[in-house]
């Protein structure tokens, strides 16, 4: 074992490398070309300016020239305009904003505005926050008045062992306030800090506060322009640490509040450009060099990027003139090298010269996994990981050196059109800086994220020394002096490390001494057919030699003269050197796309892998290297052995740390699923593999039919894992041991294959067929069957309910003045119970980077407008829980035409509903059995050849979810096997088409009954008509003319009096007449016997033949009875709850009533005729209870008033909240919150407030 001494110097340069690719020997060279002169864009989730590093250049310039949130998820509608009145003005929070006198805004005027921090916090800062402020404001608090409670609830009950009605009501009261105190700390839901936001202009510049007193102090809070005008920004609190800066857009109706989204960017950011005077060895790649940061992931979706933030990224990339572009993000995409997005990136680089490095992916070891745009565009330098022994010590503390390696995990090419996927690669590790709010300096994160600004910040070296030599750089050049001075390393395959590791010096001097030849700026763009390479994966394509065309053509820098590409004559020789591969040995090229053939025999090739390319060299110039490269790939697949039980095996395979054993199968026709079996022989070594299996199929990325495993073996262990494969086409399944699992292992591996095959698949299952089939199949061995058809949830298509195409802002322009548009679709659907929901547009979802759409994104809002949720591109990721309720769904949609947008104006948009518990489908083994719902299929035993029909009914009508529709369909699956490892890999989709609902047969008593009845004169119908219309105007009538005129006709007609009740009661002038509101209810009062209301409520059993009507007509007396009660009492309580004189307002319900002015005014009204209204309302409160809970919905308002006037605020904020809860509205909120500051429950009521602005907002959130 090694000795370690204390002596030893620390490995600094393995915490961030730059050793490896020549850029601190570059540095040593050259110290002054650091960088300085370059400007890199940072495409990320933001940078913090606040962070270490992230201050100032080598040459003393400002590090970040600008921040920019592309997404708006950091938006602020600030159209709301004001004027304060003695230097005050009512921020949109309802805090009260005391304005400086020392700002200066010539015209008076402040936009304001408001946004929930939580709405831009970083997830894991939300967290840390949401548990301090628990901690700190309402734990303390709410212990305190807990205890307060519980000590007046003891010393009522010892003063009153015996209490009066009266004192009963008094410990209700004590008894509601602990049981309330118990409810909040159970509902308990931080809203997070709520910030108010103020803009001016003040005659120069347009000016912010973001009011993070939270107290509406402005003085206390830092004011900012524009970042890009002082380079300005401000913390949000000591206790956050988030810094933040401010774009201001739209002629100032719009206010960015842009923060860093997570601690990602500044990674990336402080690896290819951090700079530390005082710790050079901090340093990132390229400290000299100035950065943009371009924030595109979008907090509303986790950093998720979207099309908006790239393609608004892209735009500010061209307008500041960035020299480099680092982009550590990307997706797997279904077809490479196309899409809106990847047009506008390969503009920024063919017509701006703009150099794009991008992370290749993280999905290896497969082959085909790079990521979208880095390992699939043109135009785009994509970059694999790498670990160095250095890397291995200093950052991740190994216990021993292992040789360089490419990480396990790094994605493989090449692209599924054949190019070669990875162009270069570079250290995919570092401890570097990370944002303030993440409580620490710097952080170990890995990934080709990591690679991808190690390379960037080595190609700013490159070009920092171009431009100080007077040497204009080109993509094309500076590309080409990448690959061919990149450090090929031994033992790494060519789909891993692309040409190499990026080695910065030799680059340098290779575009230095080939700066002069004609073809220094030239690119070439290669194409075969409508791919970039030769790819040859599928069985058909390698059995016997096939000719490809493949086409090179010239491309020119933007702005080009003529004279110089009609003299381009390129005199180019071919190579190739494996025998399998024949192509010209020349070709002459001028400016136009010149083709020739290439044969490729792939007969007599072993098993695996073969790559090779042919090289184009200028004749002229051979030293320079190859001009182009035909990537040349081809896969001979394994067959596997025919037999009764089709599987391979391998015996003593000996695995090294980060050994790869790739294996390319073609699948035995039948199979539709694989099991791989692992047995460990090392007796003292515990190992991690990685396993992962991918099929390619057209048109579809990668993941869509990938298996990916981390797994630990352990010593003398064996693992099984399942998975699903594809008849008759070629998987790749690779064996991989992980790139740090120390010490050698020897290990056994099988490769079995099963197959059971269902047809038809997916099984549709129309409910009006009432029987459907399905065919059951095994081709291969025998297999134990146990069909189960489990459906997991409900889809309601929807239809959009408006459409609206409108051009966007000035943020959306791209070059030449190419407007882009929007479209904003609304729809709006019903969820009839809590559940959780997956919002999709199932046009659009699944695509990102290769969308013919500049972007989608969706928004859920619940009644009040609150934003809920967002999603766009990938639903999966964005379900939602949501209560009972009507929700409304904005879709955006953007691109350059609005007539392309045009089209979509009905699009269709579903919600999934998950069912709360599965349902299961019968399955019988007849069609007779499932006719008459008889004996269901068990398991049974398939030979290999056969196959069985099985039979599924329909669901129960009563099965049926609540709320589905004709065009909704229940989805789920099949699972046929009975093993458990093919219960996991072979699964059926299954779609349930459902029907409309049965109809509901009519009360056929009600119908005898009216027939019963003897017909009616016409007269006594025209005057009973009459009498019901004229009831039904009399509340939109203001006079009581009607009432007076019916009464004499009709004085015992109990609907008449009701709604005369109502008439008072609704009325404008209502609280001048609350004592003709008490006389019209006792009215009503008096028209009821509710002597006999109350003994047939006391029957069990009504034996009457119309027993029905008698009870309709009762239930009906017992709700005028009770709503006639309540309202009295209601009116009651406003006579001795309002003062004297009050006109206005809807009593204590409304705001204009406070609760804590209740007490002057009970006490301020005096007399014998309150005190005789006080005990009508005793009375009126003892009545109510005879018929009906205090907590019944309809006479909520009557106990909240009662509670009120008693001056009992916990039970009114119990019925306050039950109203809450029934329906909610900012009213009802606001009275919740003043009866918590009465009671003192003032950490209840701070949370509650900023609740407000969350749940009532004033409009739609902006996309």
């Amino acid at each position: 074992m090694a000795a370690h001494t204390t002596e030893e110097p620390f490995p600094f340069h393995g915490l961030l490398p730059k050793k490896e690719t020549g850029a601190a020997s570059y540095l040593t060279r050259f110290p002054e070309h650091d960088g300085r002169g370059v400007l890199i864009a940072i495409l990320d989730t933001g940078v913090d300016p606040g962070a270490p590093g992230m201050q100032v250049t080598t040459d003393g310039k400002p590090k970040i020239v600008d921040i920019i949130d592309t997404t708006g998820s950091g938006d602020v509608n600030m159209t709301t305009e004001v004027e304060p009145k003695d230097e005050i003005i009512n921020g949109l929070s309802g805090r009260v904003l005391k304005i400086p006198p020392s700002w200066v805004n010539p015209s008076g005027k402040f936009r304001i505005g408001v946004k929930n921090g939580y709405e831009f916090f970083p997830k894991a800062l939300k967290e840390r926050i949401q548990k301090e402020r628990k901690e700190k404001l309402w734990d303390p608090a709410h212990r305190a008045a807990l205890a307060e409670v519980c000590r007046r609830t003891e010393e009522f009950d010892l003063l009153h062992p015996t209490p009066s009605q009266a004192e009963k009501l008094q410990k209700e009261e004590l008894q509601c306030q602990s049981e309330l105190l118990a409810s909040l700390e159970k509902k308990y839901s931080d809203p997070g800090p709520v910030f108010d936001c103020v803009l001016w202009h003040d005659g120069i510049t347009w000016r912010a506060v973001v009011d993070t007193s939270e107290c509406g102090e402005l003085s206390k809070c830092k004011v900012l322009t524009s970042y890009r005008e002082a380079q300005e920004y401000a913390s949000l609190g000591n206790a956050e640490m988030l810094n933040y800066s401010i774009n201001i857009y739209d002629d100032g109706n719009t206010m960015c509040i842009v923060t860093s989204g997570g601690a990602h960017g500044t990674h990336v950011a402080s690896i290819a450009a951090g700079y530390f005077p005082e710790e050079p060895e901090r340093n990132g790649v390229a400290p000299g060099a100035q950065i943009l940061a371009l924030k595109i992931g979008d907090t509303r979706l986790s950093t998720m990027e979207t099309g908006t933030g790239l393609i608004r990224a892209m735009i500010e990339v061209i307008n500041h003139k960035c020299d480099l572009v680092n982009y550590s993000y990307g997706e797997a995409t279904h077809w490479p090298n196309c899409g809106r997005i990847c047009e506008v990136i390969t503009e920024a680089v063919q017509k701006h010269n703009v150099i794009f490095v991008s992370s290749a992916g993280n999905n290896g070891p497969c082959l085909s996994t790079v990521g979208c745009p880095g390992g699939t565009t043109n135009s785009v330098i994509g970059v694999g990981a790498y670990v160095t022994p250095d890397m291995m010590v200093a950052e991740y503390s190994l216990r021993e050196k292992l040789p360089p390696n490419q990480y396990t995990w790094s994605s493989r090419g090449p692209s599924t059109d054949g190019a070669l996927g990875v162009s270069i690669s570079a250290p995919g590790g570092a401890i570097a800086s990370v944002p303030n709010w993440t409580l620490r300096g710097t952080q170990l994160m890995n990934g080709t994220s990591m690679s991808s600004p190690n390379a960037c910040g080595g190609i700013a070296l490159i070009l920092s020394g171009l431009k100080q030599n007077g040497i204009p750089p080109s993509v094309p050049a500076v590309r080409r002096a990448l690959e061919n001075t990149a450090l090929k390393v031994e033992d790494i395959e060519v789909f891993a490390q692309g040409h190499g590791i990026i080695q910065v010096d030799r680059a340098l001097d290779y575009l230095i001494q080939h700066a002069s030849l004609a073809t220094s700026h030239l690119g070439f763009s290669v194409t075969v057919g409508s791919q970039r390479g030769i790819y040859l994966r599928d069985p058909t394509q390698i059995l016997t030699p096939s000719d490809h065309g493949v086409g090179i053509e010239p491309i020119f820098p933007e702005n080009t003269g003529n004279s110089e590409r009609i003299s381009l004559q390129l005199h180019l020789a071919l190579t190739c050197s494996p025998t399998w591969v024949q192509c010209p040995s020349h070709l002459e090229l001028m400016n136009q796309c010149r083709h020739f053939n290439v044969r490729i025999d792939p007969l007599g090739l072993r098993e695996g892998v073969h790559y090779t390319e042919v090289w184009g060299y200028d004749t002229a110039a051979p030293a320079c290297g190859p001009l182009f490269r035909v990537p040349i790939t081809v896969i001979i697949p394994s067959k596997v052995p025919d037999g009764r039980n089709p599987e391979l095996c391998f015996k003593d395979i000996h695995f090294r740390p980060g050994q790869i054993k790739r294996h390319f199968i073609t699948v035995p026709p039948g199979a539709s699923w694989a099991e791989i079996t692992l047995t460990s022989h090392s007796g003292d070594v515990s190992s991690k593999f990685v396993l992962h299996a991918v099929h390619l199929v057209k048109q579809r990325a990668y993941r869509a039919n990938e298996f990916y495993k981390f797994s630990s073996l352990l010593e003398r262990g064996s693992l099984t894992e399942a998975f699903p494969v594809l008849s008759g086409k070629i998987v790749e399944l690779c064996i991989a041991r992980w790139w740090a699992s120390l010490g050698d292992v020897t290990v056994d591996y099988s490769i079995s294959f099963h197959g059971l095959h269902t047809s038809p698949s997916p099984l549709h299952v129309h409910a009006s067929e009432g029987v459907t089939s399905f065919e059951v199949s095994s081709p291969l061995r025998y297999e134990e069957v146990s069909p189960a058809i489990t459906l997991k949830s409900w889809v309601q298509p929807l239809r959009p309910l408006s459409s609206k195409i409108k051009p966007l802002g000035m943020r959306d322009v791209l070059p030449n003045n190419r407007q882009l548009y929007e479209i904003i679709l609304t729809y709006s659907f019903h969820q009839p119970k809590s559940g959780e929901v997956t919002p999709s547009c199932p046009m659009l979802c699944e695509l990102l980077y290769e969308s013919e759409f500049d972007s989608q994104l969706w928004m859920l809002f619940d009644q009040n407008k609150r934003l809920l949720g967002s999603g766009d591109a990938y639903p999966h990721q964005y379900s939602l829980k949501l209560e009972k309720g009507d929700y409304t769904v904005r879709l955006q949609v953007r691109h350059e035409q609005s007539s392309e947008l045009e089209r979509l104006k009905d699009l269709p948009f579903v919600v999934s509903h998950r069912l709360s518990t599965t349902l299961s489908l019968d399955v019988y083994e007849s069609h007779r059995a499932a006719l008459m719902a008889k004996k269901k299929a068990n398991s049974g035993t398939l030979s290999p050849g056969t196959s069985q029909h099985f039979f599924v009914t329909s669901l129960p009508d009563d099965k049926i979810p609540k709320g589905t529709s004709p065009g909704c369909y229940l989805s789920g699956s099949l699972v046929c096997p009975k093993s458990e490892f093919g219960k996991k890999a072979d699964v059926v989709p299954v779609v349930y088409h459902l029907i409309p609902a049965p109809n509901k047969s009519k009360n056929g008593a009600k119908e005898k009954d009216k027939d019963g009845e003897k017909e009616k004169d016409v007269k006594d119908e025209f005057a009973e008509a009459m009498r019901d219309m004229k009831i039904q105007w009399m509340t939109k009538v203001d006079s009581s003319s009607i009432y007076n005129e019916l009464k004499e006709s009709y004085p015992d007609y109990l609907p008449l009096h009701v709604q005369r009740l109502h008439q008072l009661d609704s009325e404008k002038e209502r609280l001048k007449r609350l004592s003709d509101v008490v006389s019209a209810a006792d009215c009503v009062i008096s028209q009821i016997d509710q002597t006999a209301l109350a003994v047939y409520l006391s029957m069990k059993t009504d034996p009457r033949p119309d027993a029905a009507s008698i009870k309709s007509d009762m239930e009906k007396q017992k709700s005028s009875l009770l709503d006639a009660l309540c309202r009295k009492g209601c009116a009651l309580a406003d006579q001795l709850l309002l003062p004297a004189g009050a006109q206005d307002g809807g009593a204590v319900a409304t705001e204009e009533s406070q609760p804590e002015d209740v007490g002057e005014s009970v006490a301020s009204s005096s007399g014998d005729g309150l005190h005789g209204v006080a005990k009508a309302l005793t009375d009126t409160f003892w009545e109510v209870q005879k018929w009906a809970e205090l907590t019944d919905s309809k006479v909520l308002m009557f106990s909240y008033k009662h509670a009120l006037v008693k001056e009992m605020h916990g039970r009114a904020l119990k019925f306050a909240s039950k109203m809450m809860e029934e329906k909610p509205s900012k009213e009802n909120m606001k009275n919740c919150i003043q009866l918590m500051r009465h009671l003192k429950w003032n950490h209840c009521a701070i949370f509650s407030e900023n609740w407000l602005p969350v749940m009532y907002p004033v409009d739609f959130t902006p996309f």
